[in-house]
């Protein structure tokens, strides 16, 4: 899969996607990330990008020549989207991840800054996208979420892929509780449940405990999962 990040600031994004899964993923060519700067297709001496608004009011907005250049010089996948990152756009959440990671084989992602980007900017838009109700000074941190949701979720990445099918917001539900050596630190102990061998048991009380905890954490994945018609065992 192809991630193209069109940004003021790549080099953002060099630490991240050298360490951990996600530079493992990459170095085995799981998934490619490429990097476009918006200032390389300018044609001032100054490189600029932005300018005031129209109307008037305070900050600057980036132009649309710059990123309309940076977007058509990308080549074009069977099946791309385009995202802008903005507070305006569709909450981030697990289910856009799956679909991106079943469905595209190309996403390019646009990093705003400043007060935005021009409106007509929009018109290569295919979907806007926020990580939540927030202003961040850019949005190299949410496209870098998407980054490492994404390629998570592919083939090859994750060394045990049944791992996933348990987490958070996979079935609507969140986690259970997890618990490692030792079985009792500081008066806390390990369920007994957990420890008993019983695999049965244990499923069981795994499930209970992410519908406890989805019910008493998030009420409204809570209503949703029962309006889907899921009923608690």
């Amino acid at each position: 899969m192809r991630f193209d990040l069109i940004t003021l600031f790549p080099d953002f994004f060099s630490s991240p996607l050298s360490s951990g899964l996600l530079g493992k993923a990459l170095a085995k060519n799981i998934a490619q990330v490429y990097l476009t700067n918006p200032r390389d297709f300018t044609t001032d001496k100054h490189h600029k990008v932005d300018d005031e608004p129209y109307g008037g009011g305070v900050g600057m907005v980036i132009k649309p020549e710059p990123i309309f250049a940076a977007v058509e010089s990308l080549p074009l996948g069977n099946h791309r989207e385009v995202l802008l990152m903005t507070p305006q756009g569709e909450p981030l959440e697990q289910g856009l991840f799956k679909t991106w990671a079943r469905e595209y084989d190309q996403l390019a992602i646009i990093c705003g800054h400043y007060e935005g980007v021009d409106e007509r900017v929009l018109s290569l838009v295919t979907r806007e996208v926020s990580l939540g109700d927030f202003v961040l000074t850019g949005g190299e941190i949410p496209a870098l979420a998407i980054v490492n949701g994404v390629i998570r979720l592919l083939p090859g990445t994750v060394g045990k892929e049944e791992s996933l099918k348990a987490e958070s917001f996979e079935e609507g539900l969140l986690d259970y509780p997890h618990y490692t050596r030792p079985a009792e630190f500081r008066g806390q102990r390990v369920p007994d449940v957990l420890l008993s061998g019983d695999h049965g048991k244990i499923a069981q009380w795994r499930y209970e405990q992410q519908v406890e905890r989805t019910k008493q954490r998030r009420p409204d994945l809570y209503e949703a999962w029962l309006e889907q018609g899921k009923i608690e065992k």
